[in-house]
């Protein structure tokens, strides 16, 4: 806190120091590579979901007379190999890979801290059993899992959401080690140990006390998750085991280009869903890196 001399009435009053939060604010905002990737993926988003408004064409149906033909003013991205308009589909398609990363990233961040949070906090044999069902869960092999689990489950629950519930199942466990590390440092503090001594309940003090300051942490991770998650549906969708081929993803519209003819003669049927998938990925890595700049302490100094 700063001191204010007013030097007519010798007044001495004090000045409010910003919040941590307002100085990580002003700093992210400075950050012009993050901005324009922040303005950039909210653009992307937007259009996303605004795809019923944007266009009236029908991405399902089957027109024999259009197919595989070149971007034109009727077809601006042109048609695939099934005569579906190219750009109507990667509009649809970016809603589904958004809806993917954004819930895949809500739930691993949620499980992971609350795993986390109550290993690092309780310790003893809870920490054990927890830590060692989260090793149990680390070891498994990610993409045959993914596959296997999709193929159990699919048609007894939406297709995207099967894929969001198994990715998420099985990627919690980076985030629960990260967030038991910083709480088992942070609990050790006094402010914990003096809440502690007042009879606060294990809850409140870790819902009060313990997450607000490793908050940072968290949304860091967060950020960096729906990009790890994107991708991973894309990569699943490619080989033909992620969102149902009926339903439109950057992925699965990649998955034409597995066709040599496709992949030399008419780029326009995967150069744009890759495109985007590209810049999307690249837009939450700066804005990650963006976020991690202005919540690092020792760089607010």
């Amino acid at each position: 806190m700063e001191i204010v001399t007013n030097t007519n009435n010798n007044i001495i009053t004090p000045k409010k120091s910003p919040s941590p939060w307002a100085i990580a604010r002003k700093k992210f905002i400075k950050n012009k590579l993050a901005m324009i990737s922040l303005i950039f993926l909210l653009l992307v988003v937007i259009v996303s979901f605004s795809a019923p408004l944007l266009t009236t064409q029908d991405i399902v149906r089957i027109d024999y007379l259009k197919i595989s033909q070149p971007p034109s003013s009727e077809n601006w991205l042109g048609t695939d190999t099934n005569g579906r308009d190219m750009f109507a589909r990667m509009l649809y398609a970016g809603r589904s890979s958004l809806i993917v990363g954004l819930s895949c990233m809500f739930l691993i961040t949620l499980v992971g801290t609350v795993i986390g949070s109550i290993a690092g906090y309780f310790g003893g044999i809870i920490d054990t059993i927890l830590m060692r069902f989260t090793d149990f869960v680390l070891t498994f092999p990610f993409m045959i899992f993914v596959i296997v689990l999709n193929s159990i489950f699919i048609g007894k629950i939406s297709g995207l959401w099967t894929l969001i519930l198994v990715i998420s199942a099985l990627s919690w466990g980076g985030v629960a080690r990260i967030v038991r590390s910083r709480v088992l440092a942070e609990k050790e503090n006094e402010y914990i140990l003096a809440s502690e001594s007042i009879g606060g309940k294990p809850s409140k003090v870790i819902i009060k006390h313990l997450l607000p300051n490793v908050a940072s942490t968290i949304i860091v991770q967060a950020t960096l998750l729906m990009a790890t998650t994107i991708v991973a549906e894309s990569g699943l969708s490619f080989l033909g085991f992620g969102v149902p081929p009926d339903t439109p993803s950057w992925g699965n519209m990649l998955a034409e280009a597995r066709n040599s003819d496709v992949l030399r003669n008419r780029p326009w049927m995967w150069v744009p869903p890759a495109t985007m998938i590209t810049l999307v990925i690249l837009s939450i890595n700066f804005i990650g890196e963006g976020l991690k700049d202005a919540l690092n302490p020792k760089s607010r100094r």
